[in-house]
């Protein structure tokens, strides 16, 4: 048994080296200079986690490393059942009978599905600390949450997030161009971006969604979302009332950007005869957070009682999410412009909550960025009605007396030549303009 185990890793890590990497659309992701790290890459399903773990493989081929260097090995591999902890150092000793590497070469290691591996922890962490490799950690959320990956790691993990496609790269992948000053582009051009930008708000950002239509992309992300209740919540925490869970997620998915209260919600179940406890009903949240499918933001506010007290709002992880959930079964831009801002946000390392004022002025977001510095943002398609104008410079110049603002911000789903009048220190732009701002 142990031969045979030692041949399949044989062929496992030849047939890597010797396959061509496979075509991917280049994400915009910082791997930070940093030594003695795990990199664990995490996300929701099919979000691009392994297809970024092979673009770091070509990246370091292209900067001069040596192919033999890099291994990437698979777990998920029938053979492999049965495949222990003890097992794990077999690479390690395979790789060096294959390729006597020079002393100065440091390998890298990139491991996925790693977590089918029981026992796996102790052995990455020596690769860490006695083998001086570089290691990359990967997995889907079938056994093992990804972001529990980085926690196993005891502080030796850096996290990676890989979210469905940006808008930037989503031009990227349709091979068109990105222009590096977005706000110096022609009313044309602008025009043209108008509509790649309502085409990402429509098809998201998923891999496999791109380019396909309406009825078999909403097919697909329907089938990412029973899969992920199934596996990543269900079977993980052992669901004893999976009914109640599907009608919350539609309930959460169906409504982007609106407010949501665990409270009122169990109401509403106890109404049609689905009994439910509060507690079930809070972890099912949290269960539905931790497997990337969606982002709860609480209302902003010092107070914690309040924040706990309060609906918060929900996002999707991806703008053509809601349209799969929302009973009227349209398209709703203004709720696929929220999510993709929201989303935009998040990708920028930025902590967000969204404003409520004590005259009853809403604001989309507060975020507070990584760099320290913070805005207030309003999200909205269209600025042509003075009324919606009004409405939302209103509340951010009402938002901006509680809250320190260094920028008021009104993200539109279009663009306008001229934009409309609004108060001095309000910026109006459009939405993609201000996501290609920002790599």
């Amino acid at each position: 048994m142990k031969d045979q185990i030692k041949q399949i890793v044989q062929e496992k890590i030849l047939s890597g080296m010797q396959r061509h990497l496979p075509a991917f659309t280049r994400r915009d992701v910082r791997i930070p200079l940093i030594s003695g790290k795990a990199m664990t890459v995490i996300g929701m399903r099919r979000a691009g986690k392994t297809t970024f773990l092979h673009q770091v493989r070509s990246d370091r081929i292209r900067e001069g490393a040596a192919p033999e260097s890099l291994v990437y090995f698979n777990f998920e591999d029938e053979r492999l059942a049965g495949f222990q902890a003890e097992d794990l150092h077999r690479i390690l000793s395979v790789h060096q009978r294959l390729y006597a590497l020079p002393e100065d070469v440091r390998s890298t290691f990139f491991l996925d599905e790693i977590q089918l591996v029981p026992g796996w922890e102790s052995f990455t962490r020596r690769l860490l600390d006695e083998d001086g490799c570089d290691l990359f950690l990967s997995g889907s959320s079938a056994l093992l949450l990804s972001r529990e990956i980085a926690s196993s790691m005891r502080g030796r993990g850096w996290e990676i997030n890989i979210q469905p496609f940006s808008f930037r790269e989503s031009l990227r992948h349709r091979n068109l161009d990105i222009p590096g000053t977005p706000h110096r582009l022609t009313a044309r051009e602008q025009a043209s971006f108008d509509r790649y930008f309502r085409e990402y708000l429509e098809a998201g950002g998923f891999p496999e969604a791109q380019g396909l239509e309406t009825i078999d992309r909403r097919q697909l992300l329907q089938g990412y979302v029973d899969s992920l209740l199934l596996r990543d919540v269900i079977e993980r925490h052992r669901v004893t009332n999976p009914t109640a869970l599907r009608w919350m997620t539609r309930r959460l998915l169906g409504n982007p950007g609106g407010l949501f209260s665990v409270t009122k919600f169990e109401a509403d179940l106890k109404s049609q005869g689905i009994a439910v406890g509060r507690e079930s009903l809070y972890q099912f949240l949290g269960h539905l957070e931790d497997a990337f499918l969606l982002n709860a933001i609480p209302v902003a506010t010092d107070s914690e009682k309040r924040r706990q007290v309060n609906p918060r709002k929900i996002y999707p992880a991806d703008p053509a999410i809601g349209p799969v959930f929302d009973r009227s079964a349209k398209a709703n831009l203004g709720h696929a412009l929220e999510v993709a801002v929201q989303n935009e946000l998040s990708r920028q390392g930025a902590e967000t909550a969204y404003v409520k004022t004590p005259e009853g002025f809403e604001v989309d977001f507060l975020s507070r960025n990584a760099d320290g510095t913070q805005w207030l943002i309003q999200a909205a398609v269209h600025v042509d009605d003075a009324e919606t104008l009004g409405r939302e410079c209103r509340a951010l110049i009402a938002a901006k007396q509680f809250f320190a603002a260094d920028r008021l911000l009104l993200l539109t789903g279009e663009s306008r030549m001229p934009m409309p009048a609004v108060p001095k220190g309000i910026e109006v732009i459009p939405a993609w303009q201000w996501m290609l701002s920002h790599p």
